[in-house]
């Protein structure tokens, strides 16, 4: 019902062609969550007809489905080695105005302070509010101050579930009724052999965070290896954990040896292979947005094991096996994931009923629609 009301408002919009610009440096390079946002809102509304004018403003050469959009579409740079805060606040104000943009999507996290055109901005978590010690403190301190200020003067402020809308209220004080929910699109269903037919692999994907629990899924799968020998763990993310931690160094120290991989990052061919490959995926995050990875699991007949927490409950629901934070209710739920034929089969069927809840074509009309009105407001007044 969520999905066709919003469908109804986008649908509803008018109003002469706009001129949209977007903040495009995530789909650049090595791919991000807000890179993946980005590219399943592109690729709608470029399957559904968008009668806009776009720009991507870059620092790097984007990928090449970008050349297949089906409505006009610029790609403006500025090149740079990196494209941080600098960029971000120098850089692109001036690409947006000299391209004439009548509204700029902002879509990781931040936005320029001054710009001649509205802004939405999307904030897909708070937790460098709500978990600071997470961060670097000058990291943690540039994040805080820069979307406080970036959201006080968008036109619209775009987040992704129900539970960071109401953590946005919490710790910015913006009014709940105006934060607008734009969730990822879940992606389409590949499946994969059955999983007596997959190694007893559980596979976890995602930057390493101290809030995702490495040491923990690590200490399960010692447990998980006593019932199930033969069981091995892949890590697929780059490393963030503040302060440090080695998971292959823990791996090690735990007696897990080479049953445990951690790779930083992998393409996109080589992570098809290791979802197809895994017969468990575990994702033990305490605080997201939205979590993606496990929705890609799902789409590959991968069932999750995910901690009980109010965004997994509202995303997910009963398509996860939700544990508490407790190393034997982890390891008995990867264990029943890899040895129980019947509970796998049931765990991934209500994984893939969950992908049909999410859709990017939800979330495409609903931006764009967004972006109509803020460039509306501004061309009235």
């Amino acid at each position: 019902m969520r999905g066709r009301k919003r469908r109804a408002v986008a649908e509803a919009s008018g109003g002469p062609p706009v001129h949209i610009g977007i903040d495009a440096r995530e789909i650049a390079g090595t791919p991000t969550g807000v890179g993946r946002y980005v590219a399943g809102v592109l690729q709608e509304w470029s399957s559904a007809g968008l009668p806009h004018r776009v720009s991507l403003f870059l620092h790097r050469d984007p990928p090449a489905w970008v050349n297949t959009l089906s409505f006009p579409c610029d790609v403006v740079m500025a090149p740079a080695e990196r494209a941080g805060t600098w960029w971000e606040q120098r850089q692109l104000p001036a690409l947006a105005s000299r391209s004439a943009v009548d509204v700029l999507l902002s879509p990781a996290y931040t936005a320029p302070l001054r710009l001649r055109c509205p802004s939405v901005l999307i904030i897909h978590d708070v937790s460098y509010f709500a978990q600071p010690a997470g961060f670097r403190w000058r990291e943690g301190l540039r994040r805080r101050l820069l979307t406080r200020a970036a959201a006080t003067r968008a036109a619209t402020v775009v987040t992704v579930s129900d539970f960071s809308a109401d953590e946005i209220h919490r710790h910015l004080g913006l009014p709940r009724s105006e934060l607008v929910v734009a969730s990822q699109g879940a992606p389409s269903w590949r499946g994969g052999p059955p999983a007596a037919e997959r190694p007893p692999r559980v596979l976890s994907v995602g930057t390493l965070f101290h809030r995702r629990h490495t040491p923990e899924l690590l200490q399960a799968m010692v447990q998980v290896r006593a019932r199930v020998p033969d069981a091995n763990l892949v890590l697929v993310g780059t490393n963030q954990t503040r302060p440090h931690i080695d998971p292959v160094a823990m791996a090690r120290a735990l007696g897990l040896g080479d049953a445990c991989t951690w790779q930083p990052y992998v393409s996109d061919s080589e992570l098809d292979a290791l979802y197809a490959s895994a017969r468990a995926f575990a994702f033990l995050s305490d605080y997201e947005g939205f979590a993606m990875t496990p929705m890609e699991a799902a789409a590959h007949g991968v069932p999750s094991v995910m901690l009980d927490t109010p965004v997994t409950r509202e995303v997910y629901g009963d398509a996860a096996v939700r544990v508490s934070l407790d190393v034997p209710a982890i390891a008995g739920a990867l264990t029943t994931l890899l040895t129980d034929t019947d509970a796998h089969a049931a765990a991934a069927a209500r994984s893939r009923a969950r992908l049909t809840a999410y859709a990017w074509s939800d979330t495409a009309a609903l931006l764009r629609d967004v972006l109509e009105r803020a460039a509306h407001r501004r061309a009235r007044t």
